[in-house]
């Protein structure tokens, strides 16, 4: 296994793309790697010929009350995942270097659908996340950059900006890697006690319920139905929401693809997930 090269600063990023010939993929973190992230960085190292991994505990994104402090920093250990896949070089800079005049005052507005589900919820967190997205593909100047299923508004929104605003960037999603059990990999999951991981499962289990009614003929609404059924059954679950929608997160269709997403609260963890459904 070689070593990823570590840089901490703009100057020394650019140094070491200027470097760099032909496809250059980029796979953004905030760190706390596990094997979902493991995914993405081997999914980019198979399409491009360098990858650079970003690590980066973005401020913007937290709202008040959130886990900024919180939200776990392991570099030595994400070091040696970026190692593991591949990785040519890893940009983990500190806030000061990203926001070098403090909290930006230019942010991108990720729209209308920004301010539902997840930005309803967690406002102003989208605004965050677009206005990081696009300083690190600014920054990185990437031919692809990868981005999980498992955080699917996410990977919506982005490949929305890099449409609208003409990006030269290929985004490309890659399917959410679960337990052997169910439970969608997440840097979060480490909060849960044991008990509360259990009921945990009641997300993954109603996705499924989901979309196997969809698979024997049920309609959307019965999909639906399944659902909210398998997951409110679960007492420890503090359902926040769960919506069918259309593969962009429009409207649902009456048949043919959607897209089933849930959020809820376990104990003091705030969990997401979704499926891809099939209506008949």
């Amino acid at each position: 296994m070689t070593t990823s090269s570590l840089v901490n600063t703009v100057a020394d990023l650019d140094a070491a793309r200027v470097k760099m010939t032909g496809r250059v993929a980029v796979v953004m973190t905030m760190g706390a790697l596990h094997d979902g992230h493991e995914s993405l960085m081997r999914a980019a190292r198979e399409r491009a010929d360098h990858l650079i991994v970003t690590i980066f505990v973005n401020p913007l994104q937290f709202g008040p009350n959130e886990d900024l402090d919180r939200y776990p920093r392991t570099l030595e250990s994400d070091l040696e995942v970026c190692a593991r896949a591949g990785a040519d070089l890893v940009f983990a800079p500190s806030a000061r270097e990203m926001y070098p005049d403090g909290p930006p005052q230019v942010r991108l507005n990720p729209g209308p659908l920004g301010e539902e589900l997840e930005g309803a919820s967690r406002p102003g967190f989208f605004h965050g996340v677009l206005t990081v997205v696009l300083k690190l593909l600014q920054l990185t100047r990437p031919d692809l950059t990868f981005f999980g299923e498992k955080d699917y508004q996410q990977l919506t929104l982005v490949t929305r900006m890099t449409r609208d605003l003409n990006v030269p960037v290929e985004v490309v999603g890659v399917p959410t890697v679960r337990e052997p059990d169910g439970l969608a990999l997440s840097s979060r999951n480490r909060y849960l006690s044991v008990p509360e991981r259990t009921a945990a499962l009641a997300l993954s289990a109603g996705l499924r319920a989901g979309a196997d009614t969809a698979a024997g003929g049920g309609s959307a609404d019965q999909a639906l139905a399944a659902a909210h059924a398998r997951i409110e059954a679960e007492p420890g679950v503090d359902l926040d929401y769960l919506v069918l929608l259309a593969p962009d997160l429009g409207p649902a269709p009456a048949h043919g693809p959607a897209r089933l997403l849930v959020a809820a609260r376990v104990g003091t963890t705030r969990l997401i997930d979704n499926i891809p459904i099939e209506l008949p």
